[in-house]
């Protein structure tokens, strides 16, 4: 088969075809003969070629099937590349990404409509990865580097700050795709941190404190986490007056550092 298939609309697919947006999205990938990549969503291949080139292992996710046995067909002679003809959202990334390998870096043009879904993947192995280099829609990634008490700050800034450095390194405008999609696209880099922003003791309670923190963006605080799992027989006064928070405001005003203050609390009250 050929890769210059027709994109399709029902996958989200955009391929990128801009040369010079390829060649830059490569620099700030930064992938050398030593790293094992995984590429999620390589389309018709605009930077699968370069990247197989330069790592020392790379891994391939496309769930277009026509594309995965062309890309399979495309490098059956390169032990180093492997194929997995799947959707990104179900499969198991600790068995894609074996810490064997050592540190993963990613590279992916991911489709808007699943990117969320696939950065909280992405966040669950974290302790697997190095980088990220993730071409998002220009809003998602306004969101991702959002400051507190702004109104794109939300679930995955704090989630992805706790583990990552994030950086939008460019803007991808529409005419760089085929077809064009309606919005701007952004380069961001994730830069996994040798240790976590801030201590936050229980993971998943962590998760959950922020979740129903942004659940009623319109609601204080303490009425968000009323109803929260995490929070179920615990003094919602006694919780914030012991970390210093006043219930009155709004999870989107909270920082890093007070969100884990919250979750460090719990986890210790849990054990109790």
């Amino acid at each position: 088969m050929s890769s210059a298939r027709r994109p399709l609309k029902s996958l989200g697919q955009n391929f990128l075809v801009d040369r010079n947006v390829i060649d830059k999205i490569i620099r700030v990938a930064d992938i050398g003969p030593d790293d094992a990549v995984l590429e999620i969503g390589p389309g018709r291949g605009a930077l699968t070629s370069q990247i197989a080139e330069r790592a020392g292992r790379l891994v391939l996710i496309e769930f277009d099937h026509a594309l995965a046995a062309w890309h399979r067909e495309m490098f059956k002679d390169n032990q180093r590349v492997s194929v997995i003809d799947a959707d990104v959202l179900k499969v198991d990334l600790e068995t894609v990404l074996p810490l064997s390998a050592g540190k993963w870096k990613v590279v992916a043009n991911l489709p808007y409509n699943i990117s969320t879904e696939v950065l909280f993947r992405l966040i669950k192995v974290h302790d697997r990865l190095s980088s990220m280099t993730l071409m998002l829609q220009k809003e998602v990634g306004d969101r991702l580097a959002a400051a507190p008490d702004c109104s794109d700050y939300g679930v995955t800034t704090v989630l992805l700050g706790l583990w990552f450095d994030i950086h939008r390194e460019f803007i991808v405008p529409p005419g760089c795709f085929h077809p064009c999609p309606k919005v701007d696209s952004a380069i961001m880099t994730f830069s996994a941190l040798a240790a976590p922003r801030a201590v936050v003791g229980n993971e998943d309670i962590f998760r959950n404190v922020i979740k129903s923190a942004f659940s009623m963006r319109r609601k204080t605080l303490a009425n968000c986490l009323k109803s929260a799992e995490c929070t179920i027989n615990t003094d919602l006064a006694e919780l914030l007056a012991a970390c210093d928070i006043d219930g009155r405001r709004r999870g989107e005003t909270l920082s890093l550092e007070e969100f884990a203050r919250l979750s460090r609390w719990l986890s210790e009250r849990s054990k109790q």
